[in-house]
């Protein structure tokens, strides 16, 4: 399972690279992944500091982390 996780990780990331700001349900319509792998995905991003997340008027937005 780990490794299906970091696979959808890569594939957003991508994703991310080249559409900046995407909201999660574009995010869950445009990778053909289960919505559990990809919430998977986005914790581990997350938690690694890859990507940015936050919320508003009830969606989230998530992009890739700024180099330090």
């Amino acid at each position: 399972m780990i490794t299906q996780i970091g696979i959808a990780a890569g594939d957003i990331w991508h994703y991310l690279d080249k559409h900046k700001e995407v909201k999660l349900k574009d995010l869950e319509s445009n990778i053909d992944k289960k919505r559990e792998l990809l919430l998977m995905s986005l914790g581990w991003l997350a938690r690694e500091g890859h990507i940015n997340v936050k919320e508003i008027e009830g969606e989230y937005l998530i992009s890739l982390s700024k180099p330090h």
